[in-house]
């Protein structure tokens, strides 16, 4: 089975950023991913920026993958960017439910991701690569477990192809949600999200959002280190190098990167890994 492996950007806001991710796409091209994808803002509020930013990385003659959310959006809203993308050549999509911006109302059209994705098919058929996301340590908004493995079931069964998750610490978790998904029938690729560590205030602020554990022992270990972050960046990069290798050790069919627009920590990664 050939892994596969990706990137993740973000839009960049200022000329600088623009050169910063630049520079980092140019560095990391260089390992061959399958696709580098691009974050869509809260209620589309990045949707330009997208857009922008998924052409330039396309007319390097790279895989784009953007993200589309579809919280606070209209199904005209959706069509549109959809043909726009079709007509720039984009095969593959990430479709999320994604979140509402706050100040916004009204969820809009979709409320759920699998809505999303069976629109994509409606109006589509298929063109796209549909990715979708998964929780191995359970969305922070579904009920219980069960539920949120029905909500992934129903996504996969509105004509997903594969699925990467949010990025975690345990890689125990992963293979449970994997195994309790095989159980349901669902054999699409689900792929592991992995955030490298370099800034514990942030790494904090991001999983409290999101619902990723960070273990007791690892919060502990990067809060004494305070200030230091020669030594958090390089107990992170022991600690998510030890879980991407345990997880393709166990079957993972590749590795999905959350870089934030830095190359440094993924590069590291990869050279550690042998890959």
């Amino acid at each position: 089975m050939s892994r596969t492996f990706s990137f993740e950007f973000f839009p960049p806001k200022t000329p600088e950023g623009v050169e910063k991710l630049r520079a980092a796409r140019d560095a990391l091209a260089r390992l061959a991913p399958k696709f580098f994808s691009v974050t869509f803002g809260a209620g589309g509020s990045t949707r330009d920026r997208t857009l922008e930013t998924v052409l330039e990385i396309q007319a390097q003659g790279l895989t784009a993958a953007p993200h589309l959310s579809c919280i606070g959006s209209s199904r005209e809203g959706i069509r549109e960017l959809l043909n726009t993308y079709r007509s720039h050549g984009i095969r593959h999509m990430v479709a999320l439910r994604g979140d509402l911006p706050s100040g916004m109302v009204g969820v809009g059209e979709f409320n759920y991701a699998n809505e999303l994705v069976a629109y994509i098919r409606e109006t589509t058929g298929d063109w796209f690569h549909i990715e979708v996301a998964a929780y191995p340590e359970v969305h922070p908004q579904a009920r219980n477990y069960e539920t949120d493995l029905q909500h992934f079931a129903g996504k996969v069964k509105a004509g997903a192809d594969s699925a990467i998750t949010q990025y975690f610490f345990n890689a125990d978790g992963y293979f449970r949600f994997v195994d309790e998904a095989m159980k349901r029938g669902i054999d699409i690729p689900i792929v592991p999200g992995i955030m490298p560590i370099n800034n514990y205030m942030q790494l904090a602020r991001f999983s409290d959002a999101c619902g990723a554990e960070i273990p007791r022992w690892l919060r502990k270990k990067l809060e004494s280190l305070g200030d230091d972050t020669a030594s958090i960046k390089a107990l992170g990069l022991d600690v998510v190098t030890d879980l991407c290798a345990r997880l393709l050790g166990g079957g993972a069919p590749g590795l999905h990167f959350y870089t934030m627009n830095q190359a440094g920590p993924t590069l590291e990664i990869w050279r550690r890994l042998g890959l």
